[in-house]
Order: C-alpha cells, then structure tokens, then sequence
C-alpha cells in the first residue's frame, strides 16, 4: 500500500506503518508484511448497472469491448447494466481498477 493511499481507520494506518517499520527492520517477513498490508485495503465499492453503464461510456467502449477488457461475456455485462446480476469477485476488481487507474491500467 503506498503512503497516498488511506484506509478507512487511522488504526489501521498505524498498524500497517508500523508493520512496514519492524520489516524493514528485519523483524518480520514478507509474507506476515502481506497479510498487514491486504487487511489495510480499502474495500471495493458496489457497482450498480448505471454505474457500470456510465463507467463504460466515460471511456467510450461498447458492451462487447468491456466484455473482453474484463475477460467475461458480452451477456454478463449486459446482465450487470440491466440489474439482473451484480459483478463479484475477479470482474468487481477489475471494475474498479477500471474506474480508479484507467483503461490503460487493464489492457
């Protein structure tokens, strides 16, 4: 986690800076640095169709290009922007880097 990006709770910032400071003293391992890390992240928000709609207007992509930027089909992406179903998983983290970072981020 960079020091830019904020958790939800300063505690967790503590934490993790502290965490950070005894690995680079050599008194933790990476592995254990990991685990800090993954429980400071922020979590991924929710995505509603209008949001994937909008999100896939924004960089100007048909239904069927998002589709294949995400690696899913081309009725998924028509299922999440009707409502019928909702992203998890693999494809909400994509969305959201998508979102944050940018196409060219993704592709």
């Amino acid at each position: 986690m960079s020091t830019k990006e904020k958790t939800k709770s300063r505690i967790l910032d503590v934490v993790h800076e502290s965490a950070a400071d005894l690995h680079n003293a050599g008194f933790i391992g990476k592995r254990q640095m990991n685990q800090y890390a993954a429980l400071c992240l922020k979590p991924i928000p929710v995505y509603t169709g209008t949001n994937i709609q909008l999100l896939r207007k924004r960089y100007k992509l048909s239904q069927a290009v998002l589709a294949s930027v995400l690696n899913t089909s081309l009725s998924t992406v028509r299922q999440w922007e009707i409502g019928a179903k909702r992203p998890s998983g693999p494809s909400l983290k994509l969305l959201h880097l998508l979102d944050s970072k940018g196409l060219e981020m993704l592709v």
